[in-house]
């Protein structure tokens, strides 16, 4: 299964629209410059400021929609900014501390199907207490009732983000449980493109933290999960042709910037 050309139109038109939007809403910070602004131009700062500004913003704005748009044809339910749940155990809680304590000090290496299996013993068991878990940037339910919960991380996370990013993971699972004992969860990063190509990813900074086979997904690999093979090089050609037809758009934009300082 691959991307069709209905869903790459789909795709074309989301990024069209969170592109015109940004224009039509942005305004560079008005942070005086005075120095960069005479020597590189204001038109040029303008350019850089909107650049980070929209890299800021890729993961809601851009990557959570496409996401959407690619994986529906594939699978049952794909949403994006969905609550895991509403509730948690004081025993899976405890049990969630117990995980990140063993991993903090290496005393045990990240083994998700264990934890899963070691949270979901507990799911239900203590005292049920309201949580207000971060959102989950895509929700995707395959046909066959397995889940999977991604949180959307910029290429190039804080290696000290990653115990954050495990706990949020882990608090997923028991909200999903908590619900329902039973449900096929699985929770994972996902990291939308990979920065050293072509060279490997670098994971070493996730290192004993995640569990990498079960809790990571990079570029292609999150990709063409959700659309299936040959999904992540088709998804280039949308952002390529959406690039070249709004070009005109884009420069007339900037020109606005134009500075007398040159």
């Amino acid at each position: 299964m691959t991307i069709t050309d209905r869903q790459q139109r789909e795709i074309e038109d989301v990024l069209k629209r969170s592109l015109r939007n940004k224009f039509q809403n942005y305004n560079p910070e008005p942070a005086s410059m005075p120095f960069h602004t005479r020597l590189l131009g204001k038109d040029r700062l303008a350019l850089y400021s909107f650049i980070h500004s929209i890299s800021t913003n890729f993961g809601t704005t851009i990557f959570e929609p496409v996401a959407v748009a690619l994986g529906k044809n594939k699978f049952q339910t794909v949403a994006s900014q969905v609550i895991a749940g509403e509730n948690l155990s004081s025993s899976a809680s405890s049990e969630i501390q117990n995980i990140m304590d063993n991993l903090t000090t290496a005393s045990a290496s990240p083994n998700k199907s264990n934890e899963i299996a070691a949270i979901r013993r507990v799911c239900q068991t203590g005292t049920m207490r309201r949580i207000k878990p971060t959102r989950v940037d895509l929700y995707v339910k395959a046909h066959s009732g397995e889940i999977y919960l991604f949180d959307i991380k910029t290429a190039k996370p804080n290696a000290g983000s990653f115990k954050e990013f495990k706990r949020t993971l882990l608090e997923w699972v028991g909200a999903t449980l908590a619900t329902d004992p039973q449900a096929n969860v699985n929770t994972l990063i996902a990291i939308p493109y990979n920065p050293y190509e072509p060279e490997p990813y670098n994971r070493w900074t996730m290192r004993g933290m995640l569990d990498l086979d079960n809790e990571l997904k990079v570029a292609e690999q999150f990709w063409d999960f959700l659309g299936g093979d040959g999904a992540y090089q088709a998804l280039l050609g949308c952002f390529e042709r959406v690039g070249v037809e709004l070009r005109e758009e884009i420069d007339d934009y900037f020109s606005r910037f134009q500075s007398e300082h040159r």
